[in-house]
């Protein structure tokens, strides 16, 4: 693999030649949707298949891999034009492999809502061993509050890759808000938790979840014993068969003040989950100043002292997904960034002729420009953080650096190529549905 990053005068015509490629593969590797156009300092990714087969009249995209040995999920991920469905004609060229990843195998997770675009689902599912579906809320009474819009297809169409459902609990309450008094209510009754630990568990086998992932965010340090205690509740309930997650807060160490990190203790929960998610980013986030979503000089901070307190093959590392778009000046209380993709940022980038800039320290590329709604003077200044192919390979490279379990995504609502081409390029992934 090789990341290229655009430099002025650059034409897909002459990165190909650079790198002897097809300007036909980098497009629908990258999914480009304006070639023509690049931008300066856009990262494009370049892979070097070592066997192809050209499809012949009569052949399926089955007979393809049988032919071959290799699992339709391998075909999807090596051929990212397939949109994850097997569909092929005559003439089309397929990437059957690539040289062996370098890094070896890890488990992937990703989190999507119910009402995703089932074509983006499809296209990202070969890439993921877990699928966490957003999310059961909780009634006072214990009883759980169905995702909004229903689970059961997502839950269907995740078995068909052979990637593992997970059924997501959270705060959510019956106002469709996420509530820390409702966590500080059950967390301080036994009872309560028993009951909410009972009803999940019964429900994950019921509707066909292959595990449970809980993400109780704001919790008091008054709370952090209950909470240790409900995921050990929850544990008992699904047995050995069905692995709990747990996401944690991204603290840098175990007094870590403020109500986000308090309630999240690192070893307690570590030692009663399965798995845990190092939550990884908002370092950059809507209400704050413009930043990186995850520097990558925080997140080695977090990661160290995860690693102080739970075992790494338990950790899986939270990636980022999406980028912001912040007005300047940026006025605490006030301001507030918009949330956008990361292809969508750099459509925004070739939009108003901005040259993306790679901040080596954050790892991350950001870019600036500004509106003009009427005249100059009417003018606002706009900083956009996003990731890119670099900035994701820094992040998944931390994940065998650091004996990792693996990689987990917030979220995979808006599919990403460079994400899952670097993915594809260092790791095997591993399938366990």
């Amino acid at each position: 693999m090789t990341i290229h990053t655009v430099k002025r005068g650059d034409t897909i015509y002459s990165v190909a030649r650079e790198y002897g490629v097809p300007p036909s593969r980098i497009i629908t590797d990258n999914l480009l949707n304006d070639p023509a156009n690049l931008v300066v300092g856009e990262d494009l990714v370049i892979r070097y298949p070592t066997v192809t087969h050209t499809v012949m009249g009569g052949e399926t995209l089955y007979s393809v891999a049988q032919r071959y040995g290799v699992s339709l999920n391998r075909l999807y991920r090596n051929n990212p034009s397939l949109g994850g469905m097997p569909s092929v004609f005559p003439g089309q060229i397929l990437n059957v492999s690539y040289e062996e990843p370098p890094l070896g195998e890890i488990t992937t997770n990703g989190y999507v809502y119910p009402y995703v675009d089932r074509s983006t689902l499809r296209r990202t599912l070969p890439y993921l061993t877990y699928l966490s579906i957003f999310t059961y809320g909780i009634n006072g009474d214990g009883s759980l509050i169905e995702p909004t819009g229903g689970d059961e297809e997502l839950i269907a169409i995740a078995r068909e890759y052979g990637t593992v459902p997970l059924m997501m609990l959270t705060t959510l309450n019956s106002e469709g808000k996420f509530s820390s008094a409702l966590a500080a209510e059950l967390l301080s009754n036994a009872d309560a938790r028993q009951t909410v630990a009972e009803n999940a568990a019964r429900t994950m086998r019921e509707k066909g979840y292959g595990g449970i992932d809980v993400d109780f965010e704001y919790v008091s340090g008054e709370a952090a014993n209950g909470y240790v205690d409900f995921i050990t509740r929850i544990k008992a309930e699904v047995g050995e068969d069905y692995p709990v997650f747990v996401s944690l807060a991204p603290k840098y160490r175990a007094d870590q003040p403020g109500l986000l990190y308090e309630g999240h203790d690192y070893p307690a929960l570590g030692a009663a989950a399965d798995y845990v998610l190092l939550m990884t980013y908002e370092w950059g986030y809507a209400f704050g100043p413009p930043l990186a979503v995850s520097p990558l000089s925080e997140v080695r901070r977090v990661v160290g002292y995860g690693l102080s307190e739970i075992p790494g093959e338990k950790i899986q590392l939270g990636v980022p997904n999406y980028g912001y778009d912040w007005a300047l000046p940026y006025v605490r209380g006030e301001s507030r960034a918009r949330s956008l993709s990361n292809v969508e940022a750099v459509e925004l980038a070739r939009r108003v002729h901005a040259e993306i800039q790679f901040d080596e320290r954050a790892a991350s590329p950001f870019f600036t420009y500004y509106d003009r709604p009427n005249t100059f003077s009417d003018a606002v200044r706009h900083v956009v953080w996003f990731e890119n192919a670099r900035s994701v390979e820094a992040m998944l490279r931390l994940v065998r650096e650091f004996s990792l379990n693996g990689a987990s995504v917030w979220n995979v609502m808006r599919y990403f190529p460079a994400l899952w081409l670097v993915l594809n390029a260092l790791y095997d992934i591993r399938r366990l549905g």
